[in-house]
């Protein structure tokens, strides 16, 4: 079954997925140049193309393997939809500071507003969530749970390093 053998349901789902991170990606990328031309710095640069390749190896494995049902499961959908709600959420939060990179420099303010008033990284925790959700949404558990174990692992490691270059930040 290929991706065009999909529920169109489930077509949407992913191409707004698809879109929505190359969308994304422009606007990090902007986003870096611009906090790099301020002064910023990049940290933990070693560990950015292992998200790159896990990021692309969940679409594509997701777009080879799973098998979505004809009708969605509503509460998977919703979760889904709740979990678009909290991107929109953290993204104009954080602002002109987001980025898929670690940038940083000591006249940088935290961002304090928002999900991040409650949360230190809600990012971090809203692609947790999408990582296991999408693939549970469209028919493929094993993705979700070998996707979520390479990301807990890649998180763990961006954690630290960002943690430590925060410290260096204006309150």
């Amino acid at each position: 079954m290929t991706v065009l053998d999909w529920p169109l349901w489930a077509q949407i789902v992913f191409a707004y997925v698809v879109i929505q991170r190359l969308a994304e990606l422009v606007y990090a990328n902007a986003n870096t140049r611009r906090l790099l031309s301020e002064g910023g710095q990049e940290h933990g640069a070693r560990h950015y193309p292992l998200f790159i390749i896990l990021h692309g190896g969940w679409l594509i494995s997701i777009a080879l393997f799973a098998v979505p049902e004809t009708q969605p499961s509503l509460f998977l959908l919703n979760a889904f939809i709740a979990s678009q709600t909290f991107r929109f959420w953290t993204l104009a939060s954080i602002g002109r500071w987001w980025t898929t990179r670690i940038i940083s420099a000591p006249h940088f303010p935290r961002v304090k507003k928002g999900p991040y008033r409650f949360i230190k990284h809600p990012n971090y925790a809203l692609v947790i969530v999408e990582i296991a959700l999408l693939p549970l949404l469209l028919g493929a558990p094993a993705m979700a749970i070998t996707f979520s174990v390479l990301n807990a692992a890649l998180l763990w490691w961006r954690i630290r390093v960002e943690n430590a270059v925060l410290v260096e930040r204006q309150s």
